[in-house]
């Protein structure tokens, strides 16, 4: 017969068990209720601002009041007064009737735009052939875009050409709406002829997107990413390789090394700023830096979703760490802390990074983050050993969220040359954007151009000496 002991802690096993039943049923409960909500958001139409349980009191839109939001801001005056306006005071009051007499002179300006007529042109191209040879030879004035001639030789001027590639590639405009727009300046186009004018200014870029290419693989730094995107249909991927002052784009169908190498290059030995994908890590002779923001996003997810405190211990304490690393970076750029205090530092960030993947960790998604962490050791503090580098991968961020919106607005291309279409002329306009060019200036020069010449957008830019990352052994959990 069992004694009391035992009937007790028996006992004391049941209840524990039913608290731990207890616990998993109401996590049960709100994990599916979670899940109830994500498929019901799934479904509906997506709208911006839009909020579940907005405030019943929320504050204002716009710029908060005060002078710890920022110095107030208006328009500029002009620098230049194309046209002068005199508003006279009236003869008499509109109140009263009485007279009126003036007291100053108060100034305004008026930013408008002229009437748009459009300019039709008309070239005589002279024609002849060479005495010597027998060659034919034509002329060609600076404003042409074209030297075809009969059915052909009705065309689109560059600036108008230039503009549909902005309104098309850069803001997002379909077809048919940069024609409806283009009906309101009193210019007649129809949808495939704007579609080939873009196709053909593609082709006249094409030289300075592979100078872009070479400007990249030449960069001390580079930021890649990648994103979804479809090509009649079917999953391609969007790439974006960001430096300082050049992007390149390139939709490519795979998302592997393969096509990672194909702009950047097998051989690539500067620093690479990037997020986790695997891929990357096949670099061998660059030297890597892991995008510390992802890691601490995942981080702040499992401790939200860590069943118990000690769950969430770990991912705390990584976040500790990395965030320190961010402080000492801050310190360094403010001048708070000498090179020596920097290294004696970062040595110490890195001791307490080994001992803390050192031990086996029971729960799963923390072994899983152990084994990242323990991956891409040798990358997290980069940033601290070379003055320059990015803690975060946000320069390739931010280059895909333009291309992200054009994909909302429109899907992404139904041909493949589209698709190379796409990529030219994003990879040239948003490089001019970096350099604050004009990018209707730039695609004049490109599509006036007699000759398919690389534009340059760039100035010469060294590449940085060979540099090696050393690799780690994978981390083998203990037990």
């Amino acid at each position: 017969m069992p004694t009391l002991e035992e009937w007790q802690r028996v006992l004391n096993h049941l209840e524990r068990q039913e608290e731990e039943n207890e616990r998993l049923r109401k996590r049960t409960q709100e994990l599916e209720r979670q899940l109830e909500e994500a498929l019901r958001a799934a479904k509906r139409q997506a709208a911006p601002f839009a909020r579940q349980h907005p405030k019943k009191n929320p504050r204002p839109p716009g710029r908060k009041a005060g002078a710890g939001y920022g110095k107030a801001h208006c328009r500029p005056k002009p620098k230049q007064v194309d046209q002068t306006l005199r508003a006279p005071l009236p003869e008499q009051c509109p109140q009263c009737g009485g007279a009126v007499q003036k007291d100053k002179v108060v100034e305004q300006y008026q930013t408008e735009l002229p009437p748009i007529r459009p300019v039709q042109r008309k070239f005589e191209i002279e024609v002849g052939h060479c005495q010597q040879c027998g060659q034919r030879v034509q002329g060609r004035h600076p404003q042409q875009t074209s030297d075809a001639g009969g059915v052909a030789g009705v065309t689109l001027g560059p600036q108008l050409v230039a503009l549909a590639v902005v309104l098309n590639k850069s803001l997002g405009l379909s077809h048919e709406k940069v024609c409806e727009l283009l009906k309101l300046w009193g210019v007649a186009v129809s949808r495939s002829g704007i579609c080939q004018a873009i196709t053909r200014a593609a082709q006249r870029a094409e030289p300075t997107y592979q100078g872009l290419i070479q400007a990249v693989r030449a960069s001390p730094q580079v930021t890649p990413d990648e994103t979804g995107w479809k090509v009649g249909g079917r999953l391609w991927w969007l790439w974006a390789f960001a430096t300082a002052s050049v992007t390149v784009y390139a939709i490519l169908p795979g998302r592997g090394f393969a096509q990672a190498a194909s702009v950047l290059g097998e051989d690539y030995a500067g620093r690479l700023v990037r997020d986790g994908w695997v891929v990357y890590l096949r670099f061998l002779q660059a030297v890597h830096q892991a995008c510390l923001a992802h890691l601490l996003r995942r981080c702040r997810e499992m401790r939200e979703l860590a069943a118990t405190p000690a769950q969430a211990r770990f991912p705390a304490t990584v976040q500790q760490l990395l965030q320190h690393a961010l402080q000492l970076r801050d310190r360094r750029e403010q001048g708070k802390i000498n090179a020596h205090g920097l290294a004696v530092a970062c040595a110490r960030l890195e001791r307490r990074c080994d001992r803390l993947l050192a031990p086996t960790y029971r729960h799963p998604a923390n072994e899983r983050l152990a084994n990242h962490l323990w991956q891409h050791q040798d990358a997290l503090f980069t940033f601290l050993r070379h003055p320059g580098t990015d803690a975060t991968n946000w320069r390739a961020e931010q280059a895909l969220r333009p291309l992200v919106v054009v994909r909302k607005v429109w899907g992404g291309n139904r041909t493949e040359r589209g698709a190379q279409t796409q990529q030219i002329l994003s990879s040239v306009l948003r490089t001019c954007w970096q350099q604050q060019r004009c990018p209707i200036q730039t695609l004049r020069q490109m599509l006036t151009a007699r000759i398919s010449e690389p534009l340059s957008l760039l100035p010469a830019s060294s590449q940085s000496g060979s540099l090696t990352n050393s690799t780690r052994p994978r981390r083998v959990a203990n037990g």
